[in-house]
């Protein structure tokens, strides 16, 4: 009889702890829930918006009488735009995809990218199949990151930057960090 009273006791005493620290369990999960944010609202680039950062750069190689081709991804990647001028070289698009995935990638622009790769600081481009060249800047609004241009020529920041700057106006910055 002592051990029967002895094994209810534990009984209770363990489905005792186990409820309270289910329970505390839940009440810790719900106010985890209001602590954090479930969901966040991102900006994204549109293709209207890809179009036009297209065109002003399209112009501004024009006026510095230039031939290039670029190409404009949103936050998560994804082609958005590409162009090519007539008489750009036949990788000309290929080159300037690589370079804005690699801007998105390391959220900074890639002449910076290419800095740290040849001074040996960071290798890391590098390995991960990377096209840290100049020509690419991340395009940052409000705090986030909502896409990328790649331009295929050596003055390929300078086109994406002016087409940025005509596009958004100064509200959006190139750097990421």
């Amino acid at each position: 009889m002592r051990s029967q009273f002895f094994l209810l006791v534990l009984s209770l005493l363990v489905v005792t702890l186990f409820t309270s620290h289910s329970f505390a369990m839940q009440k810790g999960d719900v106010a985890l829930s209001r602590d954090i944010a479930l969901t966040r609202d991102i900006k994204i680039i549109s293709s209207a918006g890809a179009r036009a950062l297209a065109d002003a750069c399209t112009a501004w190689a024009d006026k510095n009488k230039l031939i290039l081709a670029m190409a404009v991804l949103d936050w998560g990647g994804n082609l958005i735009e590409s162009h090519a001028m007539e008489g750009a070289a036949a990788n000309a698009i290929d080159t300037a995809l690589l370079k804005a995935r690699s801007a998105l990638r390391w959220r900074r622009p890639t002449s910076e990218t290419n800095k740290l790769v040849r001074s040996g600081e960071n290798l890391a481009p590098t390995f991960m199949n990377d096209f840290p060249q100049p020509g690419a800047l991340p395009i940052v609004l409000d705090g986030q990151v909502i896409g990328a241009m790649g331009v295929s020529s050596a003055d390929g920041e300078k086109c994406a930057q002016a087409a940025i700057d005509s596009v958004f106006k100064g509200q959006a910055a190139t750097v990421g960090r």
